[in-house]
């Protein structure tokens, strides 16, 4: 069982080798970008005192340090500005090609540019100015203790793959 850019040994989870967050609200105070997510969401949030517009997602404006953020969407598509095709010596958990994007998210978008994967893309594939748009994918499970219970705390994360044209 193979999952975007997550080590699975014996089909067994090596948990210390995970590099995704938790998502529950007792462990993560912008546990909401990841339940947009899984409604297809793409999101961050914005200072209600003062504007700005923070990614990732905050929980303090960086700006006037309010408390008051609402959440905001993000465009799901934007256009490849830059990016990087790791062919080689790419890090254990992760399979080749790992490529990463400068993406333009537009105009009409409060933040304009922003770093993320992208998955589904074969080597060379990929050009500045390709249209690409947000992939939601599963990755594995994690126990967490919560108040003497163990729960399982299912997560999602994000990329973004190119548009088939």
């Amino acid at each position: 069982m193979a999952v975007l850019g997550i080590p699975i040994l014996e089909d067994k989870y090596p948990v210390t080798m995970d590099m995704w967050p938790l998502q529950a609200k007792e462990f993560n105070r912008i546990y909401k970008f990841y339940e947009h997510l899984r409604e297809g969401r793409f999101t961050t949030t914005r200072c209600r005192t003062c504007g700005h517009v923070a990614y990732p997602p905050r929980v303090i404006c960086p700006e006037c340090y309010s408390e008051d953020l609402e959440w905001i969407d993000l465009p799901k598509r934007g256009k490849v500005l830059n990016f990087t095709e790791e062919v080689r010596g790419v890090p254990l958990g992760f399979e080749s090609p790992l490529i990463h994007a400068w993406i333009d998210l537009g105009e009409g978008s409060p933040i304009k540019r922003i770093l993320s994967r992208i998955i589904n893309c074969p080597v060379g594939k990929l050009q500045e100015g390709s249209e690409v748009q947000l992939v939601v994918f599963e990755v594995p499970s994690h126990p967490i203790e919560v108040k003497k219970d163990t729960k399982w705390v299912e997560r999602v994360f994000f990329a973004f793959e190119p548009v088939e044209k």
